[in-house]
């Protein structure tokens, strides 16, 4: 059995070589005739996935080691008889602590704000229920979900009047609620004075061009994109203008990579009718110096200055703008950097992989919860 994955998906080899012979290629750049003798392609959210790139191929399988779908043509999946798997909730850890380390970085203490969340899926809602956690005031927009589901429910203006504003939303061009420009610019400017807006969802869920417009005309609002319209060539001008920026890597801790190839794995074995023999715990390896002090006599300064130690976000920002220099010089090619940017992405860990002690011993209870809702182990 010939499989052909992307390039960028860690452990295939270690997964699927028992499974069949396995061929590597970039996400971005797969084409039909890579395929034809293939059985099984497995990809992330570069690869658009439909008739034009399958069809008169042997792919019967398809497995895509994202939460999101939208780059797959399910319908057409249906037609061709084509199985199909996801990854739902592999990376929200990964893309929830990304919230909490931008946060951090430019000194925004979540703790005493009003948050509203667009998208409570796996994402949204996994940050939903850690906020709570916290003790933060939150605010929800998604009409897909009830008030059972999530007493935090309301309308998208009261959303928008929140103090920090997070989209988590898949992209829909249709249905009932499509999320295509769901931001354009009557919403951003409903947005409050002095607001942070962070997107780490899908791009064209916010008009990138209105945003641009919005914050050159003067707005006072802090932007973080990880997601852009379009990728890989981004608008530059807006990357100038975002308080941060990053190449669509929120969910790109390690951990959330592991998980995401091993849940493919778990689905390619059951598509095949093959027992797995391979555990979740055998491919994640230990962190080599997990052990972290906080500094407690000032909780939020303790915290920002451990949350860096685990993730480094100003360097996903830092990488990225070198790169928009580079290309401004024609020492680079922006888009071309952008993917590369992804591929050699640094190896980052998850929170719950890192136990806290506090400098002087046993952390303050108020403490201890607060950091152990973010993911960390405390002692």
């Amino acid at each position: 059995m010939k499989i052909v994955a992307d390039e960028n998906i860690p452990f295939v080899q270690e997964c699927f070589g028992q499974l069949g012979e396995i061929v590597r290629l970039p996400g971005r750049e797969m084409r039909r005739e890579d395929l034809l003798e293939a059985e099984v392609l497995l990809v992330r959210s570069v690869t658009q996935v439909n008739e034009a790139l399958l069809a008169g191929t042997g792919v019967r399988f398809v497995g895509t080691c994202t939460i999101g779908v939208d780059h797959l043509d399910l319908d057409y999946f249906e037609r061709a008889g084509i199985t199909w798997a996801s990854a739902p909730g592999s990376n929200a850890n990964s893309v929830v602590e990304y919230v909490y380390a931008a946060l951090a970085h430019m000194d925004v203490d979540w703790q005493h704000q009003r948050v509203g969340i667009i998208g409570c899926g796996n994402v949204g809602g996994r940050l939903h229920r850690r906020l709570r956690a916290q003790g933060v005031e939150c605010r929800c927009y998604d009409p897909f979900l009830t008030l059972e589901e999530n007493p935090d429910l309301t309308d998208l203006a009261s959303v928008l009047a929140c103090d920090v504003v997070c989209l988590h939303t898949p992209l829909t061009h249709s249905g009932p609620h499509p999320s295509f420009h769901l931001l354009g610019a009557a919403e951003l400017a409903k947005l409050k004075p002095g607001a942070v807006l962070l997107n780490a969802g899908r791009g064209p869920v916010v008009d990138n061009e209105a945003l641009l417009a919005h914050l050159q005309g003067g707005a006072d609002l802090k932007v973080v994109l990880d997601v852009w319209e379009p990728e890989p060539d981004i608008s530059r001008p807006l990357l100038a203008q975002v308080a941060l920026g990053s190449p669509h890597i929120a969910g790109y801790s390690y951990d959330g990579k592991i998980q995401g190839t091993h849940m493919i794995y778990q689905a390619l074995c059951r598509h095949l009718a093959r027992e797995p023999e391979l555990s979740l715990e055998q491919l994640r390896p230990a962190v080599e110096d997990p052990e972290r002090r906080l500094a407690t006599d000032d909780f939020w300064t303790g915290l920002r200055a451990l949350i860096p130690q685990v993730y480094d976000i100003a360097g996903d920002d830092r990488r990225l703008r070198e790169l928009a220099s580079q290309a401004e010089a024609g020492e680079a090619d922006f888009a071309k950097g952008f993917d590369q940017l992804r591929k050699h992405y640094p190896k980052r860990r998850e929170f719950s992989n890192y136990r806290v002690q506090g400098e002087g011993g046993e952390l303050p209870e108020v403490q201890r919860v607060r950091l152990e809702a973010l993911g960390f182990v405390v002692e």
